[in-house]
């Protein structure tokens, strides 16, 4: 294209990025944390979180760092990692900054919703995203004894467990399951809508009480993670995953 005035040729491309710019100044390691690749525009990550890294770590950067991986997520921009190197690494040790309370359902596959890689996570699943001594036991383990900086429970859209507990379904150990979920059923009885699990407004408003419930549960439940929160050692929040587009709803 010319300049319509001079006639010259005018350059149409981008500026380079700040990580562009980087790269051509100093070529970082291949175990450096933003290792890239020879490729223009590909990043390939091999490193993986070390002691220093996590005990360096506030519960407010992790938080962080997991919304801006969400963020990475949604806009198809994930990171690129060196799983089989990744995998050699962590193999001595790891050193993971958050726990993650998921439900079992097979469309939130925690580690790329927050654009994680391994060795990153503790990731705790169990249908319905519920508490019982299991999961307060690992959670104390992930935190008290590996140094997780914070613990996120996650409900999600479309649930297929709230459902099953809002209908009151009756099949053998998944009754006893469902019934950790009635609470959060309980304390939906205000909802103005209709309270049935067709209505997915209302089934959404059983999950993020469901959420809330988990949370409380943690705090009564566990002496050793309330402290550490008290302390400011580690965050406990609660989090709604929506399919329908990826995006996060935090949770008081």
């Amino acid at each position: 294209m010319s300049n319509p005035k001079t006639g010259k040729p005018v350059d149409t491309s981008s500026p380079p990025s700040l990580d562009e710019r980087k790269d051509k100044r100093q070529p970082s390691s291949p175990d450096s944390p933003d290792h890239t690749s020879h490729s223009e525009h590909d990043h390939v990550i091999s490193h993986v979180t070390t002691a220093e890294e996590q005990a360096s770590l506030t519960p407010d950067e992790v938080l962080q760092q997991f919304i801006d991986g969400n963020k990475r997520f949604r806009s198809g921009r994930v990171t690129r990692r060196n799983h089989r190197e990744q995998v050699r690494k962590s193999a001595v040790g790891q050193y993971p900054k958050a726990v993650v309370l998921s439900c079992l359902d097979s469309r939130v596959p925690v580690e790329d919703v927050f654009d994680q890689g391994i060795g990153d996570v503790f990731v705790a699943r169990v249908a319905g995203n519920l508490v019982n001594e299991d999961i307060l036991g690992s959670m104390e383990f992930a935190c008290k004894v590996a140094g997780a900086k914070m613990i996120l429970v996650m409900g999600h859209q479309h649930c297929g467990a709230i459902r099953g507990a809002i209908d009151d379904v009756q099949l053998g150990n998944l009754t006893t399951l469902l019934a950790k979920i009635k609470p959060a059923v309980a304390l939906s009885s205000n909802f103005p809508g209709e309270q049935v699990s067709s209505n997915p407004l209302y089934v959404r408003h059983v999950a993020r009480n469901n959420v809330r419930h988990a949370l409380s549960q943690i705090r009564t439940l566990s002496p050793i993670l309330k402290e550490m929160e008290d302390k400011g050692e580690i965050k406990i929040v609660g989090a709604f995953y929506r399919l329908t587009d990826g995006t996060l709803e935090f949770i008081e």
